[in-house]
């Protein structure tokens, strides 16, 4: 009985010290679970064991992979016979490759293979953890230090695989409310990455600086709206080096002018223009003279000119530490295999000891270039000194789908003709803009006048007798 008067004394002091709207939502609150409970005890259908016995056997589970199109591009093999290098064998065809990312020829590299061999000797062949738990090793960190002293930037990350490179890195900064501007070429890895971060994406005209301009004034006029807002907001730029999807080198120095302008933060991916151009291989920076503390971070694969795998981010020691505890693809996949860490630090060592590779690579890709340009029935696309170049149809047909198939019966003949190239190939259905289908080239240092001459003479040929 002394119970009862104190609890219903402290009941009262609980309404009277609480909001009349805390009170009404917590009503609502139980009421909707009561009648949820009683709604579906009464509400439920019965079922007798002869029928439920029907129904279980007449049910047929969602498959958990979807009916793929036999013919799809993507599903399509071709069988390779031999180590990738300057030459490959495909579907038993010796071929001069010009499908291979191998631009420096270090595929071939003894030194590089010699090294990759001892450290599979010491290390065993991969490193069983993610960096942050026992996947770190002393030749990870020694590739980090040779990395930002390289790149003569303050701090170097390295991750296991070049796709989630700046995949990881985009969303490791920018979030929900931020702003992102990106060219609309950006590759596939840098569109995930604008996915995952869940910020508000504008994309500008490919290498068009008014429409970058259009869309940031438009930005700085909603920020004069809500200031409060504006305070809270994050802005980005984001660019290739070279596009990967048109092999068209950047307008750097006008994207680092817009940059200081509107107050932005600058991502720079170099996957194509790293041990490419410049005179020391540091990538457009160098080559164009511009002060790398412009960019606040640059990112690179190590799959294309180093030779190897994976890939780094370089910057700021604020910018980059950042990213060993945000960076997704850093935390929570298997470290780099350390025999391929230290290929790319062999790679460094000849970056270093033997710079004119970079002119070599240049010359031979002008080379290309000029040759490739004179092609009948096919259009090149890319600047001059970039290693990934694209050739079209000259003349766009009225289906996509008959436009890559005929690409890609071009590619097939060439190379049981000796030269392997191959058709550029995309998730069409998922890349944020319209891609116009073509065959990729990708130069190599180790090319000769001769070779690129056959090669021109193989496609020319091909191409002329197949496209109508």
């Amino acid at each position: 009985m002394v119970a009862t008067p104190y609890l219903f004394n402290e009941i009262e002091r609980i309404f009277r010290n609480t909001p009349l709207y805390a009170i009404v939502l917590e009503a609502f609150l139980l009421l909707s679970v009561i009648w949820l409970l009683l709604y579906k005890r009464n509400g439920r259908q019965r079922f007798t064991k002869e029928q439920e016995d029907e129904i279980i056997d007449k049910y047929e589970p969602e498959p958990l992979v979807a009916d793929t199109v036999p013919n799809h591009p993507l599903l399509r093999t071709r069988l390779v016979q031999s180590k990738v290098g300057k030459r490959i064998v495909v579907d038993g065809h010796d071929c001069l490759n010009l499908a291979s990312h191998n631009y420096l020829g270090l595929l071939e590299d003894s030194q590089i293979l010699e090294d990759a061999c001892k450290s599979l000797r010491k290390y065993g062949v991969g490193s069983c953890g993610p960096r942050g738990f026992y996947g770190t090793m002393d030749v990870h960190l020694d590739l980090e230090e040779r990395l930002a002293k390289f790149m003569q930037m303050e701090e170097a990350l390295v991750y296991s695989y070049g796709f989630s490179t700046i995949a990881s890195a985009i969303p490791a900064y920018s979030k929900r409310g931020d702003v992102i501007f990106v060219d609309e070429a950006v590759n596939f890895a840098i569109q995930k990455g604008l996915d995952a971060s869940r910020s508000t994406i504008y994309f500008f005209k490919h290498n068009d600086m008014n429409d970058l301009e259009r869309l940031l004034k438009e930005q700085a006029a909603r920020d004069e709206k809500n200031p409060k807002k504006a305070a809270k907001t994050r802005r980005f730029l984001v660019a290739e080096g070279i596009y990967m999807n048109t092999g068209e080198m950047c307008p750097l120095p006008e994207l680092v002018s817009l940059r200081a302008k509107y107050k932005l933060r600058f991502f720079l991916d170099e996957s194509l223009t790293f041990g490419v151009l410049g005179k020391n291989g540091r990538g457009l920076t160098e080559h164009l003279n511009v002060d790398r503390n412009e960019v606040d971070l640059i990112s690179a694969g190590m799959e294309w000119a180093v030779a190897s795998i994976g890939g780094f981010c370089v910057g700021s020691n604020f910018i980059v530490e950042h990213q060993r505890l945000s960076g997704l693809g850093y935390c929570f996949s298997a470290s780099l295999p350390p025999l391929l860490a230290q290929a790319a630090i062999s790679a460094l060592n000849r970056f270093e000891a033997e710079p004119q590779i970079f002119e070599e690579l240049q010359e031979k890709t002008t080379m290309l270039h000029k040759r490739f340009t004179q092609f009948s029935k096919l259009k090149l696309r890319g600047d001059e000194l970039s290693p990934v170049k694209h050739l079209y149809l000259s003349k766009t047909l009225e289906n996509e789908e008959e436009e890559r198939k005929l690409l890609t019966k071009i590619a097939d003949t060439c190379i049981s003709r000796g030269v392997a190239v191959i058709e550029a190939c995309y998730l069409y259905n998922l890349e944020k803009h319209s891609i116009r289908p073509s065959i990729r080239i990708a130069s190599n240092r180790l090319l000769s006048l001769d070779e690129i001459e056959f090669a021109f003479g193989i496609i020319e040929s091909v191409s002329s007798s197949l496209i109508l």
